[in-house]
């Protein structure tokens, strides 16, 4: 029996998904889950910044990035999500490339920004993964960087490991990332919270942070390369 092969299975997964995000992603940026990513972006990166997007899927996130006054490069680990967004007419001005998290086609110190949205989850080793973006970041800039919360449906993709099954998705909670950026030359600048409706934020507002993060569907920090 050959060994499983992570990398390959979340490039098979994600390339079978792509039409279905395709279908989805505008809504979740315009309207849904990630419609304050941007704005939280805008409030710490200044406009004109090279930022990547790592894990872009089919380039939506970029463009809205784009348009928000961003020179703008996505990275995604499937093939057929670079090609879609490649696709779509109004990503003219952004540059798509594919690569892997854990090992970024990039020299140290590119960019000014980093936007990484619920893609940190979907890596073996995220350690990995934070020291590569570590890497590629310019010291004393941010990324801003979405975790699913412990409300978030996506995390069942992770649930079969409790069968002894291999997976293909990392999940972990808010509060264990940023202990793990913390401790590997990260400072944490900021946080929001994305919560389901009947949430009432006003409510969540008044918690502390850690019973904010335990309510949410992904949780945005914003972190400094020390």
């Amino acid at each position: 029996m050959s060994s499983f092969d992570w990398h390959q299975e979340a490039e098979n997964l994600w390339d079978d998904k792509a039409d279905f995000w395709n279908q989805s992603s505008q809504g979740m940026w315009e309207t849904g889950s990630r419609k304050k990513i941007v704005p939280f972006i805008e409030k710490h990166i200044p406009k004109g910044s090279i930022i990547a997007d790592l894990g872009c899927g089919d380039g939506y996130g970029s463009y809205k990035l784009d348009q928000a006054g961003y020179r703008v490069t996505g990275i995604d680990l499937s093939k057929e999500m670079i090609e879609t967004a490649k696709g779509e007419g109004r990503n003219k001005r952004v540059t798509f490339i594919q690569g892997d998290l854990t090992n970024l086609p990039f020299e140290d110190d590119t960019f000014s920004g980093l936007m990484v949205i619920n893609s940190i989850e979907w890596t073996e080793h995220p350690l990995k993964a934070l020291d590569e973006m570590h890497r590629i970041l310019k010291k004393g800039h941010f990324m801003c960087l979405g975790i699913l919360g412990p409300t978030a449906g996506p995390r069942a993709n992770s649930y079969n490991r409790l069968y002894g099954e291999s997976v293909i998705c990392n999940t972990m909670m808010p509060w264990e990332f940023e202990q793990l950026a913390q401790e590997n030359g990260w400072e944490i600048i900021d946080g929001k919270g994305v919560y389901k409706r009947g949430v009432p934020e006003d409510m969540v507002s008044r918690l502390p942070k850690e019973l904010q993060q335990s309510l949410t569907f992904m949780w945005l920090v914003m972190l400094k390369k020390l």
